[in-house]
């Protein structure tokens, strides 16, 4: 007989986002990381660096080996130092990511499940016994035998059919707690009761039937920390708790207390106790209520996310507003101005971003270009950009004083921009007709102009950035751009993208992109540098907002 078909091994990627992809181990190595130089790249998990980790086929045998990661490589829960085996059954943890080696799926022509026709599969001397689901949970509208078997069945069964019915619908968190309240209180016939769920280390009141609760510090500890279910008759002759008088005190014969687990994470407790001697709790009422808050610690998680969720959706539609608000801040178009070709884009790292670029055109024909960063990103930077951009626009309508301007600027951001927050910036002046540049940097990456010959100038002076000495004094500088030369303004998020070994792009590197590009358009030398940032990073996220402003003089 041929042998059959040889299988290849397979690995299962589970992500955070709760979906799973089989891949086959059919070559000698894959990687994984953020890079889009691994075979298996994850752009979007923060938790993975650029190259994480590596499989390996190694004398027939497969390995992991960690790449010099950040964050560290586990496998089966132990962080791994050096190359490893890697086996069936064996689960790797690396970022947001776990990898589990899974044996080989069935050949060609096999199947998992397979339905047959086969009257001998139920004989004559088989039993079959045949349920439903309405039977099972409960009795239909004048179905007298049903209504009897519930009515019959334990009342710990009852509780928890009614728990399941009770917990499986859509209920806004604030009232779930009260519904499960009333199911532990009425499942173990309790006095009282009351659900806190453990919120920053406090735990916090969610729901109560009763007042006057008085828990013992014991109770609480054992519960959180322990994880313990714990059942307490007649208080003063329990050993466990040092405070149990009150207990007593609050005329309470008996008490439970269970924690809300879900998995092995505790998010609350849940208390009841009863004032009478005739019934005590039991074992099967803790028993029971344990299993309800286990139930119930879940499905309060589920709602929790789902909120969590709704408001992320509700904050996202928010940003995706902010960004279109804020991209109509910034020029559609750069002004048409004879003797000058300009061009400029801004591109965020998140939806909204603190990079700001600027043309403002004044009466006299001159034209200024700026850019500007605000330290941070996101929406407190947008904010603060869309302040900048506000007061630019009112201080510089008109084309001289310069530094004074900046110096005023200066006063108003220090006014009212946050301790932790700072602003720099790039404003350059030119005359179209005589060619005349008058710039100032306030702590911005000094812009380049490239000459027409190739060489390559830094425009460094000016003074600090913005927002950190209000009596600050800044200075400009007056040069000539002439034909052929190209101005290049930029944010740090050109020169600080890193590619996957973590080396930057850095000024050097964009000053001879730019001789290169001098002779283009101003448009397609914007794009060019956006290009070239792309394939130095190759790929990776963004770490930072991008924007590039060109100026070329005809």
């Amino acid at each position: 007989m041929a042998p059959g078909p040889q299988l290849v091994p397979e690995i299962v990627i589970h992500s955070s986002d709760g979906k799973s992809v089989t891949i086959p181990l059919d070559r000698g190595r894959i990687s994984v990381g953020r890079s889009s130089a691994n075979e298996l790249c994850y752009p979007d998990d923060a938790g993975l660096s650029r190259q994480h980790l590596a499989l390996l086929l190694v004398g027939g045998q497969w390995h992991v080996e960690d790449l010099g990661s950040k964050n560290g490589t586990l496998v089966n829960g132990k962080r791994i130092e050096k190359r490893v085996p890697f086996c069936p059954g064996d689960r790797i943890s690396a970022g947001h990511l776990t990898i589990e080696f899974v044996n080989a799926g069935p050949g060609p022509g096999r199947r998992t499940v397979e339905f047959v026709d086969n009257a001998e599969s139920i004989s004559d001397a088989s039993t079959t016994v045949v349920a439903s689901l309405d039977g099972v949970l409960g009795p239909q509208a004048g179905d007298d035998l049903n209504k009897t078997y519930l009515m019959q069945g334990s009342p710990q069964t009852r509780a928890l059919i009614r728990a399941g019915r009770e917990l499986a619908g859509h209920r806004p968190l604030n009232e779930l707690f009260e519904v499960i309240m009333d199911l532990s209180v009425e499942a173990v016939n309790a006095g009282r009761g009351v659900l806190m769920t453990l919120e920053d280390g406090q735990l916090r009141l969610r729901a109560h039937r009763g007042d006057g609760f008085r828990i013992p510090h014991a109770v609480r500890r054992r519960v959180l920390s322990e994880k313990a279910s714990l059942l307490v008759r007649g208080a003063r002759m329990d050993p466990s708790g040092r405070d149990q008088r009150s207990i007593a005190e609050g005329q309470a014969r008996g008490m439970m207390a269970v924690p809300l687990q879900t998995n092995d994470r505790v998010i609350g407790l849940i208390y009841v106790d009863t004032p009478h001697l005739i019934r005590e709790f039991t074992r099967e009422d803790l028993n029971l209520l344990t299993v309800m808050a286990n139930v119930a610690a879940i499905r309060i998680e589920h709602a929790r996310l789902n909120e969590i969720e709704a408001a992320e959706r509700a904050l996202a539609k928010e940003l995706e507003q902010a960004a279109q608000i804020q991209k109509g801040l910034l020029p559609a178009n750069p002004p048409a101005v004879a003797g000058l070709d300009l061009a400029g884009k801004t591109t965020s790292c998140r939806t909204v971003g603190g990079d700001y670029f600027d043309f403002l055109s004044f009466p006299d024909g001159r034209v200024a270009m700026l850019v500007g960063d605000v330290a941070g990103k996101g929406m407190p930077a947008s904010l603060l950009m869309s302040s900048l951009q506000a007061r630019v626009h009112v201080l510089f309508e008109e084309a001289g004083d310069l530094a004074r301007k900046i110096g005023r600027l200066n006063k108003a951001v220090c006014a009212h921009c946050p301790d932790n927050r700072f602003i720099t910036l790039f404003l350059a002046v030119v005359d179209p007709q005589t060619g005349e540049l008058v710039y100032t940097n306030a702590g911005h990456n000094p812009a380049l102009l490239v000459r027409a010959s190739g060489e390559v100038e830094r425009l460094a002076e000016g003074g600090l950035m913005l927002g950190i000495l209000p009596a600050a004094v800044y200075r400009e500088t007056r040069l000539e751009i002439r034909t052929g030369d190209v101005l290049v303004i930029y944010s740090d998020g050109v020169t600080e993208a890193a590619d996957p070994d973590g080396a930057d792009f850095g000024e050097e590197r964009l000053g001879e992109l730019a001789a290169r590009l001098r002779g283009r358009a101003a448009g397609e030398i914007v794009q060019a540098i956006e290009s070239a940032v792309r394939d130095w990073t190759q790929g990776a996220p963004a770490s930072d907002d991008l924007t590039v402003v060109v100026a070329r003089r005809l």
